[in-house]
C-alpha cells in the first residue's frame, strides 16, 4: 500500500494544473465558467499569484506576482518556462455579494476567505444565527470551487483537452 505522503505528492500536480487552466479560463473565456445550477460565475482574478517551476527534487523556483493593478506578464513568462500556478487570490459575486479568498492548488485549502457582511449580533440569543450566516457564506466559496474543479476535471479527460485547450493556452501564452 503507498504512503499518503507518496500519493500527496504524486497528485498535487493536478491542483496546480486545475489553478493555471482557471487563470487562463478567468483571462480568455470566463462566461464559460458556470455554477453546479449553470449559472455564469462572477469570479476574477485578486491581487496575488503564486508560481512554481520544479528544476529538480531540491530545487524549485518561485514566482509571487501582488498588487491590486500588478502586471501579470511575468508569470506567464514563468509559466511559458514550466511553471504552474500554486495559489491564486479571487473575487466572487453573486448578485449584491461579494467573497474574496485565495485557493492553494497542492491541498486545495481556501485560505484568507472574506465573506459578504452580516447584520451585527445585538444579543446572546443571536449568536447561533451569526454562526449559521458565517457557515452558510463559507460553504457558498467551498461550493463554488468544488463546482470549478468538476468542471476542470471533465474537460482534462476531454478528448478537447489537447486537440483545443491546450492550443488556446499556448496561444494565450505567446500572445
Amino acid at each position: 500500500m503507498l504512503d499518503i505522503a507518496v500519493l500527496y505528492n504524486k497528485y498535487k500536480f493536478l491542483g496546480h494544473e486545475f489553478l493555471t487552466w482557471l487563470w487562463f479560463t478567468l483571462e480568455n473565456d470566463p462566461e464559460s465558467l458556470k455554477d453546479e445550477e449553470g449559472m455564469p460565475v462572477l469570479l476574477s482574478v485578486g491581487n496575488r499569484i503564486v508560481l512554481e517551476v520544479i528544476r529538480d527534487e531540491s530545487t524549485v523556483e518561485s514566482v509571487t506576482i501582488k498588487g491590486d493593478n500588478a502586471d501579470l506578464t511575468e508569470g506567464i513568462v514563468a509559466i511559458r518556462k514550466g511553471a504552474l500556478v500554486t495559489e491564486i487570490s479571487l473575487s466572487y459575486k453573486k448578485g449584491d455579494l461579494g467573497w474574496t479568498f485565495t485557493l492553494k492548488g497542492e491541498n486545495f485549502n481556501i485560505t484568507g476567505l472574506k465573506t459578504p457582511e452580516t447584520p451585527p449580533v445585538e444579543s446572546g440569543d443571536e449568536t447561533e444565527g451569526a454562526v449559521i450566516d458565517k457557515l452558510f457564506l463559507s460553504r457558498e466559496v467551498v461550493d463554488l470551487t468544488g463546482g470549478l474543479f468538476r468542471s476542470f476535471v471533465r474537460q482534462r479527460i476531454s478528448e478537447t483537452w489537447k486537440k483545443e485547450t491546450v492550443p488556446a493556452i499556448k496561444r494565450w501564452l505567446t500572445a
